[in-house]
């Protein structure tokens, strides 16, 4: 879609701070984080929403969610489930679906947030 902000930025149009690409997919850093590691992985054929998906995108999407804690982990937000020291890191992923979703650019990504939890408040 020409005027796609997401669309622009796979094609290269548009710059972006990527920190994965393939084929199917790029993985770039979001420029309003709103936590210290904050990227989006957006697939390089335009569905608008979640909820166009078929299941001839299961494979993409398969791909994003297998994705997501690689790239967690290479930006230092990994999970490690270790008994002796207890459970350490951890990131949450999160696909915004249409406007009462808080969807604001409609061209399927995800979200994938880490490292302090500014979500949960102070404890």
């Amino acid at each position: 879609m020409s005027d796609c902000i997401f669309c622009k930025i796979t094609a290269k149009q548009i710059p972006s701070t990527v920190i994965y690409e393939d084929d199917d997919v790029l993985a770039f850093k979001d420029i309003h984080p709103a936590a210290p590691v904050h990227f989006l992985i957006v697939p390089k054929q335009h569905v608008a929403t979640l909820a166009d998906c078929t299941d001839a995108h299961a494979a993409v999407l398969g791909k994003m969610m297998l994705l997501a804690p690689k790239l967690a982990a290479e930006q230092g937000c990994g999970y490690v489930n270790d008994s002796a020291t207890g459970t350490k890191g951890g990131f949450k992923t999160v696909f915004n679906t249409g406007p009462d979703g808080g969807q604001e650019v409609y061209h399927l990504h995800l979200h994938v947030l880490g490292g302090p939890q500014p979500w949960r408040g102070q404890r």
